[in-house]
């Protein structure tokens, strides 16, 4: 008996027919890049965001063409705004401030374990949860970092990425009907992941200049009902970073109603004016969390992705029922390598912090000077403005009119909201890029942007 896809006797090509002159793709385009989900809510909006697909399925004897089937749950998610505006990039010859990629290299230490791990022939499948060696050194550096200790058998889960340790939480805990609440604007993953559960979504908007946490619309918005929060601290996109006393009103609600908290704490390590704190350490809130994390943001290498999931173990049996289906186990010889990069000494972390504000101050003084409204970055590698001095219409017209006119790429954030209007006037800048880059980007942005 035969399994699969046969490659010999059929073919697939994607085509895309854009519904904007923005998005004037290749007909070659990638098909897994093709139906990564993202977000497109109103007409207003979906002509940015948006493109229709068919496939070609071609056969000896004759070729028919059919439209591309998603199941309900997914479709108003389109392909992610990231793919588009790193595409648009590429073809207009921009400068890539909105991916939130680094354009330079990982460390060569860790590297060098990764090639080592290889040659010592570390490449069949992984434990399901993880290489113990790597389980053990997030136990390590959890304790560091917040005076927790975790057992790395029960209670540490590696996954592939942060975005599947969200998959896998939001899957492994989440049943159809559950209220779960996002604050927006959110990473693009969430309502997609949280849709696939079958999640209620409710949504408290974090509003400009400081995005605080809106505490009397939390308590009005939780309930019995709610399940969990859905947390991201340092925050993509506006740089926020939760306060000890915000944190401490979500733990005391989580408490009160009996609510699960799924926190993102990616950018940890990438937190300037302020301490990072991860929920999990408060008082009472261990055994009702799941902390996600993952190697990429701290050591420059987002294309391993190798992420991890630490919950008490009534919480990890879930995540890794949904884990063992989703990926069953993550790349064998990266973890090995991801161990040794956890255990860096402190004097690495010291360093990269220390870069990155330089690059901040660099990108944020730059964009003062160019004529927007930049609001505080605390954390993380984005800086999120106000685009509205320019006199564009939303920030989807804006994002357009600077990748085809100045040749600098930026995120227009209304695909950030369950509501697109409530980010219209905002767009996102990332500077985890070389100096000479994000200097050039500036320049070109004075030159050709007016007001």
């Amino acid at each position: 008996m035969q399994h699969g896809y046969n490659s010999c006797t059929h073919s697939f090509v994607i085509r895309f027919m854009p519904s904007s002159k923005l998005f004037s793709f290749s007909n070659h385009f990638n098909f897994n890049s093709a139906i990564i989900p993202s977000f497109s809510k109103t007409p207003k909006f979906s002509s940015f965001i948006s493109a229709t697909m068919s496939t070609t399925v071609s056969t000896p004897n004759d070729t028919k063409t059919h439209h591309l089937q998603v199941a309900k749950r997914l479709e108003k998610f389109k392909t992610t705004i990231f793919t588009q505006m790193s595409m648009l990039a590429i073809k207009h010859g921009a400068i890539n401030l909105g991916q939130g990629f680094p354009n330079f290299d990982g460390p060569e230490f860790v590297k060098e374990a990764a090639l080592q791990a290889i040659r010592d022939g570390n490449n069949q499948y992984a434990r399901g949860y993880g290489v113990p060696d790597l389980n053990i050194a997030i136990a390590e550096r959890f304790k560091k970092d917040t005076g927790l200790v975790v057992d790395p058998e029960k209670e540490v889960t590696v996954t592939s990425g942060c975005t599947e340790a969200i998959a896998a939480t939001m899957l492994g805990l989440i049943n159809p009907g559950d209220e779960v609440i996002l604050f927006a604007p959110f990473y693009d993953s969430y309502e997609a992941t949280l849709s696939m559960a079958g999640a209620n979504v409710k949504g408290i908007t974090l509003r400009p200049p400081d995005f605080a946490l809106p505490i009397e619309e939390l308590k009005s918005t939780i309930s019995k009902n709610t399940r969990a929060i859905l947390l991201n601290t340092p925050h993509n996109p506006t740089g926020k970073m939760f306060t000890r006393e915000e944190l401490n009103t979500i733990a005391s609600l989580c408490i009160e109603n009996d609510v699960l908290v799924f926190s993102d704490e990616v950018y940890d390590k990438l937190a300037f004016d302020m301490e990072h704190i991860s929920i999990a350490s408060l008082p009472g809130m261990f055994e009702r969390t799941v902390t996600m994390n993952s190697l990429g943001k701290t050591f420059s290498l987002t294309g391993w992705k190798i992420g991890w999931a630490i919950s008490p173990p009534h919480l990890t049996w879930g995540v890794r029922q949904a884990h063992a289906f989703l990926t069953f186990a993550t790349s064998n010889p990266m973890q090995w390598a991801a161990a040794v990069a956890l255990r860096a000494p402190d004097s690495y972390y010291i360093e990269l912090k220390r870069d990155y504000m330089e690059k901040r101050a660099i990108l944020v003084e730059g964009l003062k000077a160019v004529g927007f409204k930049v609001f505080p970055s605390s954390g993380t590698y984005f800086v999120v403005v106000d685009h509205t001095p320019f006199g564009l219409e939303n920030d989807v017209a804006f994002c357009e009119y600077l990748v085809k006119e100045v040749g600098v790429v930026a995120i227009p954030t209304s695909v950030f909201y369950l509501n697109p209007e409530e980010g219209k006037n905002l767009v996102r800048f990332t500077f985890c890029k070389d100096e000479g880059t994000l200097r050039a980007a500036v320049e070109r942005m004075k030159e050709k942007l007016r007001k």
